[in-house]
């Protein structure tokens, strides 16, 4: 702008000294506007040139200010914030948003209630976010392919866009560990698992569930009960003596105790069915990670996330970045038995869903933000300390210095936040609790 006023103004300065002649005169103003135009042109050049000189130097200086070494990002120590700050890498993942149809808009509180009471402390505030629907029943079978990895603010775990190999629908799930792009996972929570082992074993030519052995066997010994019983009346009717007949009586008895003992006999039997209809299903059905399926089908040993507490229900427990557990006892009918990732050994229904794996982003817990500005964009708002506080707004404020008044760590309505009890009663369905201190 400065060289454009500089030629107007030489420009001006010859338009005001004497000229001989009109046609002087006019070819002096047209050069003097041509001048003018191709000042402006060259302005604009310089100027857009500037601009793109200044955009890649800023984007060549962020990459030479930071550090991804493909687990963590850091930056070079600018500001006392960035000195110790420490992202997990998100080269992996993808670099656009997410899909509008599966998200809806939060609508924020604040941390206060419908009265305008603040009923959650240190809320409020932070970048605008959208809720991604995740998934966690995994109810409709079939093979699904994975199409990116994603991240998500709203959780600590990283998610996985899916897309149905035969309806071609999407929907997002927790991602586990060393799930890549373009690999195929399946859920087994939808399928009918009787049908399926039967259609497999007909294929495969097996005669169904052996239900015509055991027929036979409640046969055969039906037939032994019914011959003792024909030769105890044949040897009463003889004619023997009364203490032949109790002698008869008692292997009477004792001839039948085969045939009552034949139930308990037959039991096992049925019940060893069941057991081999699982493991052949489990024989059958991929182990992959990242699958889904009742706890009833899961190997006994293996790691899994995403459990549900009830039947046919949605994921509940294990959600969380790098978590995981493992499956202690199952069985066709029932309660499974899981061990979490507290310590925790508790009970669950075997038709509860459970994924293959452990959630991804385990080193989420060796983040850190490095300044106060970056917990604030996360929807957080400043801690203040109880023993900053006046008496009658905490039960450690007051006093002279900085004394708690000789009590026990605790909150601001009186309740022990080290150490104390707070469950007034425990789960029937915890088996062994999570060691404490």
């Amino acid at each position: 702008m400065l060289a454009i006023r500089r030629v107007l103004a030489q420009q001006a300065a010859r338009l005001a000294s004497p000229i001989g002649g009109t046609r002087a005169g006019s070819s002096l103003l047209v050069s003097a506007g041509t001048a003018a135009q191709r000042a402006l042109m060259s302005a604009r050049q310089m100027s857009s040139n500037s601009s793109n000189i200044s955009i890649k130097n800023s984007s060549s200086s962020s990459r030479r200010n930071t550090k991804d070494d493909g687990q963590f990002k850091t930056w070079k120590p600018l500001a006392p914030t960035l000195r110790h700050r420490r992202m997990v890498s998100r080269k992996d993942l993808h670099k656009g948003g997410p899909i509008r149809e599966l998200t809806v808009a939060k609508r924020r509180t604040g941390g206060r209630n419908s009265s305008g009471h603040i009923t959650c402390r240190h809320r409020g505030g932070g970048a605008k976010r959208r809720i991604r629907l995740v998934d966690f029943k995994r109810s409709e079978p079939g093979p699904q392919q994975v199409v990116r990895l994603e991240y998500d603010p709203g959780r600590s775990a990283h998610i996985a866009l899916i897309k149905h190999m035969e309806t071609a629908k999407l929907s997002y799930i927790l991602a586990p560990a060393g799930l890549k792009p373009g690999a195929v996972v399946q859920s087994y929570m939808g399928v009918d698992l009787k049908e399926l082992v039967k259609a497999r074993r007909l294929g495969e030519g097996e005669d169904g569930f052996e239900l015509e052995t055991e027929g036979e066997s409640e046969a055969a010994a039906t037939a032994t009960g019914e011959a003792a019983a024909e030769t105890a009346s044949e040897e009463t009717a003889a004619g023997e003596t009364v203490v032949k007949e109790a002698a008869v009586e008692e292997t009477v008895v004792l001839e039948a105790e085969p045939s009552l003992d034949a139930s308990p006999t037959r039991q096992p039997t049925k019940r060893a069915a069941e057991p081999d209809f699982a493991s052949d299903l489990v024989g059958k059905i991929s182990m992959e990670v990242g699958n889904c399926m009742p706890l009833k089908l899961v190997p006994m040993g293996a790691t899994i996330h995403n459990i549900g507490l009830h039947p046919f229900g949605r994921g509940q427990l294990v959600r969380s970045a790098g978590a995981s557990a493992q499956l202690l006892y199952t069985a066709s009918s029932g309660l499974a038995q899981i061990r979490l990732t507290s310590g925790e050994v508790r009970r669950i229904p075997v038709d509860a869903c459970a994924t293959l794996g452990q959630v991804s982003n385990g080193d989420h817990k060796h983040e850190k933000l490095g300044s106060a500005g970056a917990k604030r964009r996360r929807g957080w708002r400043p801690t203040v300390r109880g023993t900053a506080m006046n008496t009658h707004d905490h039960p450690h404020g007051g006093g002279r210095g900085k004394s708690k008044g000789n009590k026990h760590p605790r909150s601001p309505w009186g309740k022990l936040a080290k150490g104390g009890k707070t469950r007034s009663r425990t789960s029937s369905m915890v088996i062994k609790g999570r060691p404490r201190r």
